[in-house]
């Protein structure tokens, strides 16, 4: 069951005050969920945010307490999500599973990629780095089909195409076994992976190198 939905208006964000919709707000009642996200949720860089392959954003409330033990004392919507849900985490969501929320139907399309929006949003220099190492980033939802949805509503899971890509193993491939040839050029052609991370995983393979990963993670001037 979804426990709330969130959305973000524009407003400045850490030091240089740049234009973010990272501080989101719950909103009760039946939500309109368009291809590009919901109804009225904004994102300051729409080159790295937002649109068609990153239109929702799930983070698991589950993570917070974990969190909480760690020395981060927070609770959602903290990591800027659109949906929160007990239950579901990265280990047990695999890439391309299809739910069906309220009228509209999402897929699995990748996990958030942490960037130095979260140290400005924590107030930690550190706390991109610390979320990539976790595995706690949560992920994106694309929208095969709009319709409405509303807090209370559950995911149900309608289609698994690719039952042995977990979000974990993923996210494990990206940023700890980065070398793994056999399982990135499997990604690669993975037709439910956002066209982004098929592409990252394509130039990783032809250069045998590991992106540079410093501009993502720190550089607020990126």
């Amino acid at each position: 069951m979804v426990e709330a939905l969130f959305i973000g208006s524009l407003a400045p964000l850490g030091p240089r005050k740049v234009a973010s919709g990272i501080d989101k707000k719950p909103v009760r009642g039946r939500q309109r969920i368009t291809y590009t996200g919901l109804e009225g949720d904004n994102q300051g860089d729409t080159r790295h945010h937002g649109g068609p392959e990153k239109a929702v954003h799930h983070y698991p409330a589950d993570h917070y307490a974990v969190w909480r033990r760690e020395g981060v004392e927070a609770s959602a919507p903290a990591f800027g999500e659109n949906l929160t849900t007990f239950g579901l985490s990265e280990a047990n969501v695999c890439i391309g599973d299809v739910y069906r929320f309220g009228s509209s139907l999402v897929q699995v399309s990748q996990g958030r990629q942490p960037c130095w929006r979260l140290n400005a949003r924590f107030e930690q220099p550190d706390m991109a780095v610390r979320v990539q190492k976790s595995g706690r980033t949560g992920w994106y939802y694309r929208v095969l089909e709009e319709g409405v949805a509303e807090a209370g509503n559950m995911l149900a899971l309608c289609e698994r195409p690719q039952p042995d890509w977990s979000l974990t193993r993923i996210i494990e491939l990206l940023y700890t076994r980065t070398m793994d040839m056999e399982s990135l050029s499997e990604l690669s052609k993975m037709p439910e992976l956002a066209q982004s991370w098929r592409d990252l995983a394509t130039r990783r393979i032809a250069s045998r190198q590991v992106e540079d990963w410093n501009r993502r993670l720190y550089d607020s001037h990126a």
